[in-house]
């Protein structure tokens, strides 16, 4: 594991405010119906509608698929891949090879590449700073730094090549078998990095049962206040995920967007002890996004509620007629 640099350095005059540059990329859509071929049959009957050309939706418990279409066509994530490179690196402290507190510093060569002058998402981190792994991961999954992803695979690996070989190893080895990645960020790198939703799903699943307290650290905090912008005020960013704060549960895990993928998200929550996991994907607009999540939620939810009370209706009937039986 490398650790470079000295010292830090305060360059806020070099932060930009603006975030992303985004084009909309309008994919196919249409109606559908539950059509997932699976090992799981899925548990609710209902047609869910949508728009989005790429959904799935997961009872993490029970391993059911609620609802699924196209998730194993295999597609640019984004900036979802960072949830890989959370994962890594949350493996890596478990094991005790990394820790929190180690710092590692922002190079020159990694500033320049992943600043905010690329039109990315960024931490607004500033050259030869050196920051805790600790609030790195706050910046790599709050705000979706490409800077952050960067400092943390130059860290523990010397180079982003050198760490993505650790991602693609680390993704095979948790069974995603769709899956591989060219960048630690997700940035569009030729068509190298594509994932499957089913992947997606995957890797949500083992992240959340595999390293709980990570989850629950670092994926649900509103808000991260980084950086210093060029008039001398502290940079404050909401977190991106659109269902947090705004759906009763939600508490992850990532968005997406590129021209290339559409707007997309990777997210979970949580009601009454039971968790569901969705995928979208190539949605043409944020709001599109945030309104199809939401939606997504609600339903699956709905479904399970819907289903259970069916299921007590039925068992309770069924008691009647054999305690009517046993009387007569």
């Amino acid at each position: 594991m490398r650790v470079r640099g000295k010292s830090a350095l305060a360059n806020g005059a070099a932060a930009a405010l603006a975030l992303l540059a985004a084009n909309a990329a309008f994919l196919p859509a249409a109606l559908a119906k539950d059509s997932r071929t699976s090992n799981t049959a899925p548990v609710s009957s209902a047609s869910y509608a949508t728009q989005a050309p790429i959904v799935m939706l997961n009872d993490m418990d029970s391993g059911a698929i609620l609802f699924s279409r196209g998730a194993d066509k295999r597609f640019a994530p984004a900036s979802m891949a960072k949830v890989m490179t959370a994962y890594v690196v949350l493996d890596l402290i478990k094991k005790g090879e990394l820790t929190r507190e180690t710092k590692f510093s922002v190079s020159e060569a990694t500033w320049r590449k992943w600043n905010s002058g690329t039109g990315g998402s960024t931490m607004f981190l500033s050259p030869n700073e050196r920051v805790s792994v600790d609030d790195l991961l706050k910046g790599l999954i709050t705000v979706s730094g490409n800077d952050a992803a960067a400092v943390l695979a130059v860290g523990i690996d010397g180079s982003e090549d050198a760490f993505v070989k650790r991602m693609n190893v680390v993704a095979a080895n948790i069974g995603m078998t769709s899956s591989r990645f060219g960048t630690p960020n997700g940035w569009p790198d030729g068509g190298i990095t594509k994932v499957s939703a089913a992947d997606l799903i995957t890797l949500a699943n083992r992240l959340i049962r595999d390293h709980p307290d990570g989850y629950a650290r670092y994926f649900s905090i509103p808000k991260l206040q980084y950086g210093i912008s060029p008039d001398g005020r502290p940079i404050v960013q909401a977190n991106r995920n659109p269902i947090l704060g705004r759906f009763d549960g939600a508490d992850g895990l990532k968005t997406g967007h590129t021209s290339e993928a559409g707007y997309c998200f990777l997210g979970s929550a949580e009601r009454n002890g039971r968790r569901l996991i969705m995928v979208v994907a190539g949605l043409p607009s944020a709001k599109a996004r945030r309104d199809e999540a939401q939606r997504l939620m609600e339903w699956g939810f709905a479904a399970r509620a819907n289903a259970a009370t069916g299921q007590a209706r039925r068992e309770g009937a069924s008691a009647s007629r054999a305690a009517g039986a046993t009387h007569r």
